[in-house]
């Protein structure tokens, strides 16, 4: 896969601001729209307060996600990180990409070409599910926009997906995603978030009122877009067919030539990756640390953001500390 289809574009003036309609844009963030080849992106950031100039980071979303499941990690990173979220093309507040490709390499195309326009690389990268998938997809062949990696729990290939995440899987099947709205047309967004919460978290007790009251209306917010129900399932698709790929571009393959210092975090109560996959990711990663959180679910940067934030921290200093020592190295 190359960077880009065309030679991007360069970001030379902020965007103008969004629509009415978009999602909920939290305190100390800003929320922005950018127009690359192959269709624009939403980009949610938040910059320091204090305008000091620090290292920048991306955030990537996983499948059905968006890039406020960013928000809580991004607020702990204030100050230690120029911090920016993508809406992946189809979903949050992105459009569907122009070509309707939603595979895992067109989504990883989406991320490369962002990072080629904003000039922003190399920058501290970061995935969830899905999104840990594409960020290591853009690690292994763009090596030079990544500084580190940090992915939790990244949706890499199991031979064995744990029972619970087949339902997850099942929506890359033709039709299946009919039956499911057919079969779940009377559920409110409540009861969907609900769903989701159980799924994704270790503890969903741990989850707010207010919280979910605010989950709530973003589903109904993304229920209405026409473009919904299909970015969903064929991004499902996408990654179950990544899983068949073989070569130079199956996932673990790719996984094992990543250069950037690798932070893995992984929850024990994942109901979606299996806690067992740590194990392979500290083989197969070559500079590879573990964050292990017994609590946490699927979503460890949701559910523990002050932990998940001091282990990037730490990641980030070496990184820093290496950096500064192979430079003094330099005849």
């Amino acid at each position: 896969m190359t960077s880009t289809d065309h030679a991007p574009s360069r970001i030379t003036a902020p965007p103008p601001g969004p629509p009415a309609g978009c999602s909920r844009v939290g305190e100390g963030e800003t929320l922005r729209f950018v127009d690359l080849p192959g269709g624009s992106l939403a980009v949610r950031a938040r910059p320091s307060a204090e305008g000091r100039s620090l290292p920048p980071a991306l955030y990537v979303h996983g499948l059905g996600g968006s890039s406020q499941n960013w928000s809580p990690l991004m607020a702990e990173l204030t100050g230690a990180v120029d911090g920016e979220a993508v809406d992946l093309p189809g979903f949050g507040d992105s459009p569907p990409p122009e070509d309707g490709r939603y595979s895992l390499s067109a989504h990883s195309r989406a991320v490369i070409r962002y990072l080629d326009a904003s000039d922003r690389g190399p920058v501290h990268l970061l995935g969830n599910s899905m999104g840990g998938a594409v960020a290591t997809r853009v690690a292994a062949l763009r090596p030079d926009l990544v500084r580190t990696l940090t992915l939790v729990s990244p949706a890499l290939p199991e031979l064995r997906p744990q029972r619970s995440a087949l339902p997850t899987g099942l929506l890359a099947l033709p039709g299946t995603i009919r039956l499911f709205r057919h079969a779940t047309r009377d559920w409110t967004p409540h009861d969907r978030v609900r769903g989701l919460l159980g799924l994704c978290y270790g503890d969903p007790s741990r989850v707010s009122p207010e919280a979910v009251e605010l989950a709530a209306a973003e589903f109904a917010r993304r229920l209405a877009l026409p473009h919904f129900w299909d970015s969903l399932a064929r991004s499902a698709r996408g990654v179950v067919d990544a899983y068949t790929v073989g070569g130079q571009h199956a996932l673990w393959r790719q996984a094992s030539r990543v250069l950037a210092p690798t932070l893995l975090v992984y929850g024990r109560r994942d109901r979606l990756v299996s806690f067992r996959m740590a194990r392979k990711a500290c083989r197969t990663f070559p500079d590879s640390r573990l964050l292990t959180l017994p609590e946490a679910g699927h979503v460890a940067m949701l559910e523990y953001p002050d932990v998940v934030a001091d282990a990037f921290r730490r990641l980030a200093a070496e990184s820093e500390r290496a950096g500064v020592e192979a430079t003094r190295g330099t005849p």
